[in-house]
């Protein structure tokens, strides 16, 4: 076998990297950025360079299964024709659903979408992008008249300000703050405000930050409405030619003082001020937000809000300047342009307008087309609940994870009468409830196209083999629909035909009245798509290159309603988040190096090195006041349930808010799936769920016991009221994985020691070590001359090295004395505990950096060139900036010491 090379592009967030994956003559695989993509220009973030690591078959999906058991694809999608057929005869189109992911490619979404709507006759058919994107759809459509972004990538590196709102992008979009960064060391004049509940890792570089209440933006942003026009910054000529209801908008926010804004946001007033000052004296400001803004019960309100601003001073659509919605997921965008939500039809056509469904039910050939739109996301999961929905198909999503009141959700699929479910992993906590499961093609398997969040269309590329019996999305589904008799519309012989299709419909009809056009693509070969370059749409038939403006939409106007002119909405900011009576406000997101619920990057173990467990930041002052102490444990609770996590106490949080991540599932930890407190309340014009804003209460978990261990083997169930576990290695079963746990009941260390050992398999040899003062037990546990088990057991939370413990397994041990060596805790072949981890891309740990400040490396760059941390995907700079201020800080209190001695 000869190396190959293969363009593709990276399935994490909607910044839709290029990557060069290389099929190495062994096998293996290789993967960089691809230089030439315009999205990212050879940069990938700590997922996207670990996402060889994730190709392993360890836990796939390799076969159809009938409850629970393995089936040909002949009889598993028999059964789902005829389950599906027999419930729309007994109940009517509508009691089906499907739900879909970002994941999906658009070939995939388009035939999912074309089968429910066109063909089964509901609209009930919605995705995860429900969770992530769905206000700002609302709040475009209300603003544009169309879901568009008008602005690219590169306005973030011409602004000479950017406002970055509920987007922590360090963590999230890692690879366009990288762009971000290189832009304001070329022009340091570039300044930079982060809007955001949390100091998190983006507002490092932050000229300004305003850590607001949650949900304060909507006050924030019409205040800068009124305050722009009392300055004088409005741009009239473009509000007369290009918009209306620019007047109510302004009457609407004219209640919305700086005194105001401060009351509702908890802000300083000076703060706002300089905000507002700063927005107004300059022209050139690009306002990116995300899922701070999108996530929550008035998010429509929050892109609106933003909209307007930038709307009322003609800021919008040139170099430099724009609201910029970033999206969560590769292909949210993608699953849009096709329809594949449920008040949408495909190509941007509208469900509810009798012409759009004509030239959709033309160009499929269906004697039937959904009328009228379907269930949302958490509506649809609620009918499920109710039973009026008896059949769902869910499609590369883990909606038991992932959607609001989770629990609930689990309880509704275990209610309902028919389950399947398409995915790549075995064991997650949706396909518990399948009665058929799917096996589907993963990412470097599958052939189609993405749509990043500057409507890039770029390829998906498949570089390795199907394995098993898996199937891409698009060809399950259409055999499906062969099945149930639509064979005419389903023929199709590759992702080519399909995108042919799709293309060809976006221009039908379309005379410049509707965004979404990509018919210059209509009639693409096989050839042709398969070395399909990355293209801006629109691009409609007769066009080949990027559209004027370098691909920016709304300069001069040109908007989607039905009189062409944008429209600014009246927003009216809702009620101060605040609770009493000793609650807390929660917050969700995401971290760093993990993805969604981790069914991909949990699978290595260098995406765990950085953050290893579920945990909350809370408040110096609301742990102090319920004797909480870092690295606790915690539990968060409500009327829905509750979760326990590790206390990181930290100011990065506002006092009576607490944040989680929201990425634990059943397979990584007990009890820490987040997502069962949160609040099921969605925004009444988009139906996105308030993820963000939620109440709980928090307690300290009185444990007796904390342990961590490093294991060989994997535990098929632990019996503790705590545990999360995390890989070693790249995530194949003999690579061995780390444990963190705790006991509530008293017990002999021995024993609990016993229970955790056990696993690593028969025939080790054992040695322990108990230390009556602090109460510290260590036990390690080898097999052949090599540490295959070490445990760690403490009356308070262990206080042991991970990464060197971590570096334990495997380790020769021939001698008692090397065994007795590693017991008493020097480090693994005798080299020094590089801390934790910080760099994941290098994983370089905190001591390492320490000792280069120590050594006289004081900056960034400095830590860069000699250890190789931050000089990748540039994430973890924030983190390495504060570990050389706190070592200089030491360094010049020893000094003044000494000084003063």
């Amino acid at each position: 076998m000869t190396e190959t090379v293969t363009r593709t592009t990276c399935p994490y967030c909607g910044v839709g990297c290029g990557v060069l994956a290389t099929r190495q003559a062994d096998g293996t695989v290789r993967v960089a950025g691809d230089p030439s993509h315009p999205a990212n220009f050879g940069r990938l973030c700590s997922k996207g360079l670990a996402l060889a690591e994730t190709l392993s078959l360890d836990g796939r999906l390799l076969y159809p299964e009938i409850g629970g058991r393995r089936a040909s694809w002949d009889m598993a999608l028999d059964v789902v024709a005829r389950r599906l057929a027999e419930t729309v005869a007994q109940y009517g189109p509508d009691s089906i659903a499907l739900y879909g992911s970002g994941q999906l490619l658009t070939e995939d979404y388009y035939v999912a979408n074309k089968l429910m709507k066109g063909f089964i006759g509901t609209a009930n058919i919605d995705t995860n992008s429900r969770l992530c994107m769905a206000s700002s759809v609302a709040g475009h459509r209300r603003g544009f008249g169309s879901d568009t972004v008008p602005g690219c990538y590169e306005d973030l590196e011409l602004a000479d300000l950017v406002v970055l709102v509920g987007s922590n992008l360090a963590w999230c979009h890692p690879v366009l703050f990288q762009r971000l960064e290189a832009a304001r060391a070329e022009r340091p004049n570039l300044r930079i405000v982060t809007i955001d509940p949390r100091r998190t890792a983006t507002s490092e570089i932050a000229d300004l930050h305003l850590g607001l209440r949650p949900d304060g933006d909507v006050a924030l942003f019409a205040g800068l409405l009124r305050y722009l026009a009392e300055a004088g910054r409005l741009d009239e000529a473009y509000l007369a030619r290009h918009t209306g209801g620019a007047e109510a908008a302004l009457a609407a926010a004219s209640a919305c003082d700086i005194a105001a804004v401060a009351a509702a946001s908890g802000l300083a007033a000076a703060d706002v001020g300089r905000f507002y000052e700063l927005f107004a004296r300059t022209e050139k400001v690009v306002t990116v937000y995300s899922q701070g803004v999108n996530q929550s019960v008035c998010g429509t309100d929050k892109v609106n809000a933003i909209l307007n601003v930038h709307l009322a001073t003609g800021r919008i659509g040139r170099p430099g300047m724009g609201p910029f919605s970033v999206t969560g997921q590769p292909n949210a965008m993608g699953g849009r342009e096709v329809g594949g939500m449920a008040n949408m039809l495909a190509a941007h056509m509208d469900l509810d307008n009798p012409a759009h469904r004509d030239i959709v039910q033309a160009v499929w050939a269906t004697p039937r087309l959904a009328a009228s739109p379907g269930l949302k996301a958490v509506d649809l999961f609620e009918a499920i609940h109710a039973g009026r929905i008896k059949a769902v198909w869910i499609m590369g999503t883990n909606p038991v994870d992932s959607l609001p009141d989770a629990d609930r959700v689990a309880e509704a699929l275990g209610r309902c009468p028919f389950v399947v479910v398409s995915d790549v992993i075995r064991a997650t906590d949706t396909a518990r409830y399948a009665h058929v499961l799917l096996p589907a093609a993963a990412w470097g398997e599958k052939d189609g196209t993405v749509t990043n969040s500057e409507r890039r269309i770029s390829r998906q590329r498949a570089f390795l083999p199907l394995p098993g019996e898996a199937r891409p999305d698009w060809a399950i589904l259409s055999a499906v629909a062969r099945r149930m008799g639509h064979s005419a519309g389903f023929a199709y012989d590759g992702p080519a035909a399909i995108f042919a299709e799709h293309a060809r419909l976006s221009g039908t009809g379309n005379h410049g009245s509707r965004d979404f056009d990509i018919s210059a693509h209509a009639g693409i070969s096989a050839e042709a798509y398969d070395a399909l370059a990355p293209f801006l749409w629109p691009q409609p038939a007769g066009t080949t290159s990027v559209p004027a403006q370098g691909g920016r939409l709304f300069a001069n106007g040109g908007f989607f309603t039905t009189d062409g002119r944008a429209r600014l909405v009246t927003v009216t900011p809702p009620v101060p988040a605040v609770v009493g009576g000793g609650s807390l406000i929660l917050n969700t997101g995401r971290i760093r190096d993990q993805w969604h619920t981790m069914t991909r990057t949990g699978r290595t173990g260098r995406l765990f090195a950085h953050i290893a467990e579920p945990f909350a930041e809370i408040h110096p002052d609301d742990a102090q006041a319920r004797g909480i102490a870092a690295a606790d444990l915690v539990v968060l609770d409500n009327a829905q349930g509750e979760a326990v996590l590790r206390a990181v106490v930290t100011d990065r949080v506002r006092p009576g808010e607490v944040f989680a991540p929201m990425h634990w599932t059943g397979q990584f930890s007990a009890r820490s799936r987040i997502d069962v407190l949160v609040s099921a309340a969605t925004d009444p014009q988009s139906g996105q769920p308030g993820l963000k804003r939620s109440t709980v209460g928090l307690r300290r978990l009185e444990a007796r016991w904390y342990g961590f261990a490093v294991l060989a083997g994997v535990p098929a169930h632990l019996p503790f009221a705590y545990w999360a576990v995390a890989p070693l290695g790249t995530g194949r079963r003999d690579d061995g994985l780390r444990l963190e746990f705790a006991a509530l009941e008293d017990a002999e260390p021995e024993a609990l020691a016993a229970e955790v050992l056990q696993r690593c398999g028969h025939g080790t040899e054992s040695l322990s070590f108990q230390s009556r003062g602090d109460g510290l037990y260590r036990a390690m546990a080898f097999l052949d001359g090599r540490l295959v088990g070490a445990v760690f057991l403490a009356r308070q939370p262990v206080a042991v090295s991970r990464s060197w413990a971590s570096g334990l397994m495997g380790l020769a041990a021939p001698t008692p004395a090397t065994r007795w060596k590693l017991l008493a805790g020097r480090p693994g072949a005798d080299q020094p505990d590089k801390g934790a981890i910080v760099c994941s891309c290098f994983q370089v740990g905190a001591n390492e950096i320490r000792g280069a400040v120590a050594a006289g490396i004081t900056t960034v760059s400095g830590i860069g060139a000699r250890l190789g941390a931050g000089s990748n995907c540039g994430s973890c700079r924030s983190e390495i900036a504060r570990l050389i201020a706190d070592r200089m800080e030491l360094q010049e209190e020893a000094t003044h010491v000494a000084r003063s001695a």
